[in-house]
């Protein structure tokens, strides 16, 4: 029996720093920002107004629906080759809205696979 395939999935901010960790950086900057919005500025992506303001939005379904495909091919991918680890990041400016909204989808698209996965919010708390 083969290992699981360990996939890490994590939010950052590019104004600390991009991940030298990371597979592949994904850049969501292109995403509606929460952070314009009064309401949803002290919230996190974690949070459901947030992330539909960033999900529903038309940008957010189309990345969504191109970026899930690609990374269930990436998974069979790793597994083929019998890779043991995957490191994917997503970043927006600050990492608290836009990149951990998008983290947070991922998540859930990839519950049901048979990976090893951890998410997490690497500057989440981090404040302006």
């Amino acid at each position: 029996m083969h290992e699981k395939l360990s996939v890490v999935l994590y939010s950052f901010g590019f104004k600390h720093g991009v991940p030298v960790d990371a597979h592949m950086v994904w850049d969501v900057r292109f995403l509606p920002n929460p952070y314009w919005q009064e309401a949803l500025r002290p919230l996190t992506g974690q949070e459901q107004k947030v992330a539909d303001y960033v999900i529903k939005s038309e940008q957010g379904k189309t990345f969504l629906k191109l970026l899930e495909p690609l990374l269930d091919f990436l998974i069979a991918e790793h597994r083929a080759q019998e890779k043991k680890h995957l490191r994917l990041a997503i970043g927006c400016t600050g990492g608290r809205h836009r990149s951990v909204a998008i983290v947070e989808a991922l998540r859930h698209h990839l519950h049901q696979e048979d990976v090893d996965l951890t998410c997490f919010h690497r500057d989440i708390e981090r404040v302006e």
